[in-house]
């Protein structure tokens, strides 16, 4: 059930109403969003009659929400989450960038394409300290000592970091190096991590599973939410199809205006790992954009050749600056702004 309450609403009256909530046996997940204030009830609400809120003076509107998803509803907060991370914004109208290489190598390696994508107007490093992978042979990661080098390079570029959180070991160990925990395919099912994850106070980027409908993507996103993490990202990185032998994946586009419609949580693209070729990433991001996401991630690699893991996906930082010369002229288009590191500095001034 939702509740909306009247703007010039006192939190007094909040209060109380969160009060009247608690009271009947049920949880109130509240959103306070420019243009009015949501309540979000959660629990047995088949049997409350919905006169009891409707009828105080300082409530709009009161409605049952027919999703099973309930918080990750795009009723439960209508004009779209926005999350905050340092002096940069994901969700609204704009669009932000996310690149790096696919795993932490060597400080010289993480070091120089973080310069680069930071060079070329990424406003986010990734880089997977942390390596999930098919083959148990192969490489895995550098673990704690990844995670330093990333924050070592962050701290010089001042990008914040995106990573892989692999398990809650790997999680904890996390907090203090990842501005960003990214929830990888294999793991958006995994309920007891993500209940784990909805108690901490760190955006989560869920990866869609290879072959989940969209619902139980959001409903995995719920159990974060419901844990009390509001700051929830939806990536879609591509669907198990049967075509292996010219793409890895299939960059599944038709989910980002599903999304738009069912959720208020803001969508990133992710067109290296939804396509697993070099040539096929950068017309995929810019129709990830055109689409309507919120954010892309790109795997950036200076000598791809030499990479540990997936060398042929992974864009030259030459292609990575052509493409967001592209994005930025797309964006005018679209009404949409891309958010450059550029833009974020000069606006952090």
């Amino acid at each position: 059930m939702i509740i909306i309450v009247k703007r010039g609403a006192t939190r007094e009256q909040i209060t109380e109403m969160v009060g009247k909530i608690t009271s009947m046996g049920l949880t109130a997940h509240s959103v306070e969003g420019q243009q009015q204030y949501t309540i979000s009830v959660l629990g047995k609400t088949e049997k409350v009659d919905m006169n009891e809120f409707s009828s105080i003076a300082y409530v709009e509107s009161v409605f049952r929400v027919s999703k099973p998803f309930k918080l990750a509803s795009r009723a439960a907060n209508p004009e779209g989450t926005r999350i905050k991370l340092k002096n940069l914004e994901i969700g609204a109208d704009r669009m932000i960038v996310m690149a790096g290489p696919c795993s932490v190598e060597s400080e010289d390696q993480v070091m120089r394409i973080a310069r680069a994508v930071k060079a070329a107007g990424a406003t986010v490093l990734r880089g997977g300290a942390f390596k999930p992978r098919s083959s148990p042979y192969a490489f895995q990661g550098m673990g704690l000592r990844g995670l330093q080098l990333l924050k070592q390079a962050s701290q010089e570029t001042g990008l914040p970091v995106i990573s892989e959180a692999m398990d809650l070991e790997g999680a904890e160990m996390m907090m203090d190096y990842v501005d960003i925990f990214q929830i990888g395919a294999r793991n958006m099912q995994n309920f007891s991590l993500l209940k784990e994850l909805g108690k901490m106070d760190k955006p989560i980027m869920l990866k869609r599973g290879m072959s989940a409908t969209i619902e139980e993507w959001l409903m995995s996103a719920e159990y974060i939410l419901a844990g009390g993490n509001r700051n929830v990202l939806l990536c879609e990185r591509g669907i198990r199809s049967f075509d292996s032998q010219y793409s890895r994946n299939t960059l599944d586009l038709n989910a980002i205006p599903i999304l738009k419609s069912l959720t208020h949580l803001p969508i990133v693209v992710d067109p290296s790992h939804g396509t697993g070729h070099r040539h096929l990433v950068a017309p995929m991001a810019l129709a990830g954009m055109a689409a309507g996401g919120d954010a892309l991630i790109i795997e950036v690699h200076d000598r791809p050749e030499e990479a540990l893991s997936d060398g042929p996906q992974a864009l030259l930082p030459s292609d990575f600056s052509e493409l967001m010369g592209k994005l930025v002229k797309m964006g005018r288009a679209l009404d949409k702004n891309v958010i450059t590191e550029l833009e974020r500095e000069r606006t952090a001034a």
